[in-house]
């Protein structure tokens, strides 16, 4: 009889009912004594999660022996149901069983998952000392694991290298140990004196080491690994193979992430999504979107985090209609459950300008984390919705919810944006003093910026001074901005020489100084700057504008006649340009500083790319209809006053969000207040 039942274990249950079954007949016939079938009893019913069940058996089997106890304590460890597993050895030592080199790693395992039992651990580390399993890897190993996931890095590398032989496992402990410490860097470093040992990573170890590369920008240890990987003829599942392409895009090369996502045979949706979101982080949405599209037609179905990498995209392009569409592939459900759903819902239409829509969402969450309210503050300070961003802030407090860096850098981009520098400063001085906030380099890039724009030069230049940390280009460039919109051309002088120090290779600070003696009429050292510029190589970034119409993202360059309609496009800006000089525009010149001619200065304006976008949307869109155009650099002063006026003499609103904040055209005015 008990040679069938053993027959019946080998061959395999396949539900937790069949095991039941077997229960009965094991007690009908009397063999519930019998330690061994219980041990395969205990087994089956875990392997279907049944851990009650498992535990109600083994407390009635009526002499259990430490084989029993083994079993049922690394079951229940394996169905993360720890503090169990820590009961269960309680009583085994109080019924006086020695525990052995099988019990401890899972209890170890059990007291490392659940920070209050460290204590435990503790006294397991004295108990296994004294037992004479000191040596044992597998017991070491879990030694190792528990000091290092308690923060004690130090004590876990001192068990380590007390281990005479040591084994993948242990290696991956350690590595696994460095890495949740934050030191990735030396985890990539004891992944190599694994290799040197003559051991064979498995897969979790490769993607451990590898996502330590992805988190400290590791690109050559990343290229490394993958290069011994294919030398060794290591097989890269889908796991590993996923992980290359995060470490890759995290890296910034999507390329090489992009080489290694083609290769692979079988793709799972962890993959389409990683590659989704490395085009995405890397401001490609054009080719993000490109793969999921690709991903659809696989009729693979996005996860949160692939939606996350879509909605972002679409964000990025203002492409509000697909990114409806997108959303719309989800639960309704699972966008108001999951906070990093809702958060990049809220995103998209924060930046598509939908502020109202955007707050909706927020609204309607069920849960609010950290992360979502500093969205909606950012999304409604970028609009121009200042004072709605101060009560989001508030809203923060009265949930007891602790600002961090991120929501102070919304707050003061909101203040920058409205030229509120009384509130700057309280909030600025409020970081540390009311919120325990340590000022960043971003924190006093917003404060410059604020200062600068508000005319306020000196007190921004003191602020620079006053910096605990040397000012980056980010600082300069806000002082930069001030010095262009109150046209103090001696400070912006000096001020492009010690951006062109930090960055050398930004052909953007070549461009602007170049202007400003254009502005002077120093034409020869304008010409000076700009053959500088050929010589090294470098181009000015070309402004780039996209609008959506029917959900499909349309492109321009400045000057550019590769779209379809461009002939349709050229003339409604020539017919528009005529009913514009009617109403009293005339084209700021000042913004084209070449030595050339008055014409020809008023042609290069017209092509901008924001104007040609516009132009293609008042001819393939209703008049009901709301233009939303994004630009990759600022909006250029002669195109801010067109627009303005286009918005007047068609009747339309119009929505630009460039580099730096939203514009909201309507009725012949714009919502920056012509303060930007």
């Amino acid at each position: 009889m008990a040679s069938e039942l053993k027959k019946c274990f080998a061959s395999g249950l396949r539900s937790l009912h069949q095991v039941k079954h077997v229960h009965c007949r094991l007690l009908r016939l009397g063999l519930h004594r019998d330690t061994y079938l219980i041990s395969l009893l205990l087994r089956s019913s875990l392997r279907f999660g049944a851990t009650r069940y498992a535990t109600v058996v083994f407390t009635q089997t009526p002499h259990p022996d430490i084989f029993l106890y083994n079993t049922i304590i690394r079951g229940l460890v394996s169905n993360d149901t720890f503090r169990d597993a820590v009961s269960l050895f309680a009583s085994m030592r109080q019924r006086g069983f020695v525990p052995d080199n099988f019990t401890f790693p899972f209890v170890l395992k059990a007291c490392a998952r659940l920070s209050h039992f460290f204590r435990v651990g503790l006294n397991l580390h004295s108990l296994i000392v004294k037992t004479g399993f000191g040596c044992d890897v597998f017991v070491k190993t879990g030694l190792v694991c528990l000091y290092s996931k308690n923060g004690y890095l130090t004590d876990a590398r001192k068990v380590f290298d007390e281990i005479p032989e040591k084994n993948v496992v242990s290696w991956t402990a350690i590595i696994c140990g460095y890495i949740e410490s934050g030191c990735c860097e030396q985890a990539v470093g004891l992944f190599r004196g694994l290799l040197e040992m003559g051991l064979r990573p498995d897969s979790f170890t490769l993607v451990r080491v590898l996502y330590a590369c992805s988190r400290v920008g590791a690109l050559d240890s990343g290229r490394w690994i993958d290069r011994y990987m294919s030398e060794s003829g290591l097989v890269r599942n889908v796991f590993v193979a996923t992980s290359l392409v995060d470490m890759y895009a995290k890296c910034g090369s999507v390329e090489e992430a992009r080489r290694v996502f083609d290769g692979m045979v079988e793709k799972d949706v962890v993959c389409w999504s990683a590659m989704i979101q490395g085009y995405a982080a890397n401001g490609l949405p054009k080719e993000a979107l490109d793969v999921f599209f690709e991903m659809r037609r696989e009729s693979v179905r996005p996860d949160c985090y692939a939606m996350v990498g879509v909605l972002s995209a679409c964000a990025r392009l203002g492409a509000l209609e697909l990114g409806n569409w997108a959303s719309g592939l989800m639960d309704g459900d699972e966008f108001l459950s999951n906070p990093v759903l809702g958060t990049a819902l809220i995103d998209l239409y924060a930046k598509c300008g939908s502020v109202m829509r955007a707050m909706e969402v927020f609204k309607t969450m069920r849960r609010k984390d950290r992360v979502m309210f500093n969205a909606v503050i950012s999304g409604l300070a970028m609009c121009g919705h200042v004072g709605a961003a101060f009560g989001v802030f508030g809203q923060m407090g009265k949930v007891g919810m602790q600002p961090d860096g991120n929501t102070f850098v919304g707050l003061l981009c909101g203040c920058t944006h409205a030229g509120l520098v009384d509130d700057g400063w309280r909030y600025f001085s409020g970081m540390s003093g009311v919120f325990s906030v340590t000022p960043t380099i971003e924190h006093y890039g917003c404060m410059v910026d604020l200062l600068a724009r508000a005319g306020l030069l000196v007190e921004a230049q003191d602020l620079i001074k006053s910096m605990p940390m040397k000012a980056n280009a980010i600082v300069w460039g806000a002082l930069l901005g001030g010095c262009r919109l109150h046209k103090d051309t001696q400070l912006a002088e000096h001020v492009l020489k010690q951006l062109i120090e930090l960055e050398p290779w930004n052909s953007g600070h070549y461009v602007l100084l170049s202007n400003i003696y254009s502005a002077s009429r120093r034409w020869d050292e304008a010409e000076k700057i700009r053959s500088s510029l050929s010589q090294k190589g470098m181009q000015k970034l070309p402004g780039c504008s996209w609008v959506e119409v029917d959900g499909v993202v349309h492109e321009f360059l400045v000057g550019d006649t590769s779209h379809p309609l461009s002939h349709k496009i050229y003339e409604k800006l020539e017919s528009l340009f005529k009913d514009l000089r009617e109403a009293g525009y005339s084209p700021t010149t000042e913004f084209v500083l070449f030595d050339v001619e008055q014409e020809e200065k008023e042609y290069f304006l017209g092509c901008h790319s924001e104007k040609l976008a516009v132009a293609f949307a008042l001819i393939s869109t209703s008049a009901k209809d709301v233009i939303r155009v994004v630009k990759n650099l600022r909006v250029c002063g002669d195109c801010h006053e067109a627009i303005k006026l286009i918005s007047k003499v068609t009747g339309r609103e119009i929505i630009i969000r460039d580099n730096n904040r939203f514009h909201h055209f309507s009725e012949g005015s714009c919502s920056c207040r012509d303060y930007w």
